[in-house]
């Protein structure tokens, strides 16, 4: 097998006449040169250079081919090149996978903006699917299963419990965390169809509930809806509830006690097929 460098020492060689000169072209130690040299003639078992204290000359064979040569690795490199510069460019499909419409809609102009070769189709869910075959780049909440993808966290994201004063009217005011097991929730379907862990800490005291929810909606600007709306108690992520917090179409739960953060991960393809992915974390 012929190296490639070994011919570009070659071709460098040849033009400059000078193990030294084509050293310093190409940013080698002439002893770099010179061993590649040697392994291209073992390759092809002739001698491609008659060389004296003075001159280096191109043996018959080293002129065969050096004519074969001629413009292939000038070609080559070109093409490298080209590659490059297309990478360097972000462009083409990029297909995306988030739990939460509203983590994008804001970032996403200025994205576009930003690449405008590059095509996005999003898809709002947190189910569990092939990333590797589905999709280029995924964001999820909390930690990824071992699956072979590259995960980055992005933030850590705070979470509370928030509730409705029409709900409240009508059910009653709840005294402790424990009386969450007598009222209607609304959460993201379990895995495997169990119930999801509510998880509070307070002082070092930790106490985890399992409710099942009274409605199950796989988009987090849904349940935020149906909460507002009166359907029952959930918990939302604070990015979400904010605004209906300030303005009263929402009031939070035992806020004294504290619901640990998710952490969003960031998921990226082994073999992406754009250049565009990181710009979108």
């Amino acid at each position: 097998m012929i190296d490639l460098n070994d011919l570009r020492a070659f071709d460098k060689v040849a033009a400059t006449k000078s193990f030294a000169s084509a050293a310093r072209a190409l940013g080698l130690p002439r002893s770099s040169v010179s061993r590649s040299i040697a392994r291209l003639e073992g390759a092809i078992d002739a001698r491609l250079f008659q060389r004296t204290t003075r001159e280096v000359a191109l043996t018959p064979t080293g002129e065969a081919l050096l004519l074969r040569c001629a413009g292939l690795i000038g070609a080559l490199e070109e093409a490298v090149a080209q590659v490059r510069t297309s990478k360097s460019v972000p462009h083409g499909p990029l297909r995306v996978s988030a739990f939460a419409a509203n983590l994008l809609v804001q970032e996403l102009p200025a994205f576009l903006q930003c690449y405008p070769d590059v095509t996005v189709s999003l898809d709002v869910s947190n189910e569990p699917r092939d990333l590797m075959a589905d999709v280029d780049v995924a964001i999820r909440l909390g930690p990824m299963p071992d699956s072979g993808v590259v995960a980055t966290r992005i933030r850590t994201v705070a979470r509370h419990l928030c509730v409705s004063p029409s709900y409240l009217e009508r059910r009653g005011t709840l005294e402790s965390l424990d009386e969450l097991v007598e009222h209607d929730t609304v959460d993201m379907p379990g895995a495997f169809g169990r119930p999801r862990c509510w998880t509070f800490t307070k002082d070092g005291e930790t106490k985890k509930l399992e409710i099942p929810a009274r409605v199950s909606v796989n988009e987090e600007s849904a349940i935020k809806k149906l909460v507002v709306n009166g359907a029952g108690i959930g918990v939302l992520s604070a990015h979400c509830c904010r605004p209906a917090l300030a303005s009263g179409q929402l009031v939070p739960l035992y806020p004294e006690w504290s619901i640990p953060p998710s952490r969003r991960e960031h998921c990226l393809r082994q073999q992406a097929r754009t250049c565009a992915r990181s710009s979108t974390s």
